[in-house]
């Protein structure tokens, strides 16, 4: 019967193989679009024999009206699915049972079984933190494919199971699960004109974006997102950043501030993760294990597709609804985010080996696969601007 199913199946993968997706940075990437849907039916032949049910209790450190949230339920789905309800995911909101900065410590102690979140904000345990998550300029040029090929095919895994075991010392695994990059510089009560203008700026930032920040001298508050629109009304912080047009419409930004700048160096990669406890994890059956691995592959793939597609449609209404005047970051941040960022990265290197460590990891995969995409691919503006450059005359969105 397997067999047969199986048979089946390929021959509609075989018909539904291929698609193109064009990544930020100009490339086409040929990805099989059913890839994980098939692993993730191999997988449910043998937890087919699997009876006991069992539910993984997890929280996010996404407020409920996140978009995040959309893509720790499409996880969850897949997991029920492909399990046949034999291992589900009971998923919760930031604050639900920990707050939302401790999902991490919650699931190293056993109070959760795992968390949808994002392991920068583990900064201040460690620095590497950043460079696991991503981090500034790419690293190195990397964008979100190129860094989870470092992570999958680099030693990127490895070094972040090191990481978690024997330098921060929680007892978990973690798994790439959602791309949500690039981010964009922020939003603000009124305009600025350069890196200098940022001075005495309050600006909710996290992670090492609040390092880089702050030597540009601004005020940074650190906050979950669900508080920044509230204290925002507050006054306790007069500009911000989160993510991108969708989630930040999503959770109100629009209503509190009408000046909006992008793009920003200081997430062009950015990923969050799937962290499961060590315990919870031993728990599951070999294949539980596989088809939890497929799932978060597959949810990072699937979330990628709508996210370019959901950014762009937010970005519109912001300036035809909503009265959002977007603007372009002025290129001397941009150039000062990077040399900002490289010189904190140099320090850091020098004082701890671990971090030097993951660092030459990086710019080695990086060094050879960026100058490789540069050469064979154009960039992704030059086929754009043929196409949807502003007619001579036109007037242009967020001037």
């Amino acid at each position: 019967m397997r067999s047969k199913l199986y048979r089946g199946y390929m021959m509609t993968f075989e018909r539904r193989r291929t698609m193109t997706i064009r990544t930020s940075a100009g490339l086409r990437l040929t990805v099989v679009a059913t890839m994980a849907g098939a692993m993730l039916f191999v997988a449910v032949g043998a937890e087919g024999q699997q009876t006991a049910p069992r539910t993984l209790n997890m929280q996010a450190s996404w407020p409920a009206s996140s978009t995040f949230m959309e893509n720790f339920t499409l996880f969850a789905d897949r997991v029920n699915k492909a399990t046949g309800g034999r291992l589900q995911v009971k998923t919760s909101a930031a604050g639900t049972i920990v707050p939302a900065f401790e999902v991490t410590d919650a699931t190293h102690k056993g109070v959760i079984d795992g968390a949808h979140t994002w392991s920068g904000y583990l900064i201040g345990k460690h620095p590497a933190a950043v460079l696991f998550t991503g981090g500034p300029g790419g690293p190195f040029g990397m964008d979100i494919f190129d860094h989870l090929g470092w992570f999958y095919d680099g030693g990127g895994q490895q070094l972040m199971d090191e990481w978690f075991e024997t330098i921060i010392k929680r007892d978990v695994i973690s798994l790439p699960v959602m791309p949500f990059a690039p981010q964009m510089f922020g939003w603000f009560k009124q305009p600025f004109k350069g890196w200098e203008d940022l001075k005495g700026r309050k600006m909710r930032a996290v992670g090492m974006n609040a390092q880089i920040l702050s030597a540009a001298g601004a005020s940074v508050v650190s906050m979950p997102g669900g508080e920044i629109v509230p204290a925002a009304q507050r006054g306790v912080v007069d500009a911000a950043e989160w993510c991108c047009p969708a989630e930040d419409v999503k959770l109100g930004f629009h209503t509190v501030w009408k000046y909006y700048y992008m793009p920003s160096m200081h997430e062009m990669t950015e990923v969050a993760d799937l962290i499961i406890s060590k315990a919870a994890w031993k728990s599951l059956s070999p294949e539980q294990q596989e088809i939890v691995k497929m799932a978060a592959t597959e949810t990072y793939l699937r979330w990628w597709l709508t996210y370019s597609r959901e950014n762009s449609k937010a970005l519109a209404e912001m300036r035809t609804k909503q009265g959002v005047s977007v603007r372009r970051t002025p290129p001397d941040v941009l150039i000062k985010q990077l040399q900002t960022w490289d010189a904190i990265r140099d320090k850091f290197a020098k004082e701890d080996a671990f971090f030097a460590k993951v660092v030459e990891s990086q710019r080695a995969y990086a060094a050879n696969v960026v100058p490789g995409r540069m050469a064979m691919f154009p960039a992704y503006s030059f086929s754009a601007d043929y196409y949807w450059r502003p007619k001579p005359g036109a007037k242009a969105n967020g001037k």
